[in-house]
């Protein structure tokens, strides 16, 4: 008789250790998300924000309605050059501020269908893979700079948004 009792305890403590690590994990939180605005005939342009998730995890896709492709990309200097890749996934350690900025890694937003002005916003869904390999979404509203936005200052000023991080690129 007594075990019933002890049955329900155990099924809501379960249930609370599964819930609570839920949301530990679907807590990535973005910082300070733009885009850089483009001009009438571009046709790409970076997304720039600063992501930190509380469990390691791994952004392995992008997407937005602005764009005909969107990808993870990574500038580095090679032999003194400097290229740009698409990478299948971006790391983001526990607790450690990953940040997108112009020539490092950033989401490239490819074949625009409209140019983007200052004023405009941008929204940009990642997708996130936990330890678990369970996939969440974080919903970005990432607003629009000016094209000569410089990349020292993208991130003056910034605070936490829901769910947004900071750069300045252009391709």
């Amino acid at each position: 008789m007594n075990a019933l009792p002890r049955l329900r305890t155990l099924c809501a403590a379960l249930m609370l250790t599964l819930a609570l690590a839920h949301n530990a994990f679907a807590q990535v939180t973005v910082t300070d998300p733009w885009v850089r605005g483009t001009v009438p005939e571009q046709k790409a342009t970076g997304a720039f924000m600063r992501l930190t998730a509380p469990v390691d995890s791994r952004v392995i896709e992008a997407r937005s309605p602005v764009a005909g492709t969107v990808e993870i990309h990574e500038m580095k200097l090679d032999n003194g050059v400097m290229r740009m890749r698409a990478v299948p996934g971006l790391p983001l350690p526990a607790n450690k501020a990953v940040d997108l900025v112009p020539g490092g890694y950033h989401v490239m937003l490819m074949g625009l269908k409209k140019p983007l002005k200052a004023g405009d916003s941008v929204p940009i869904t990642l997708v996130v893979e936990g330890p678990d390999k369970q996939r969440r979404t974080v919903e970005v509203n990432a607003p629009v700079r000016a094209l000569n936005t410089p990349a020292a200052g993208a991130s003056a000023g910034s605070a936490p948004a829901a769910a947004s991080g900071h750069g300045a690129h252009k391709h």
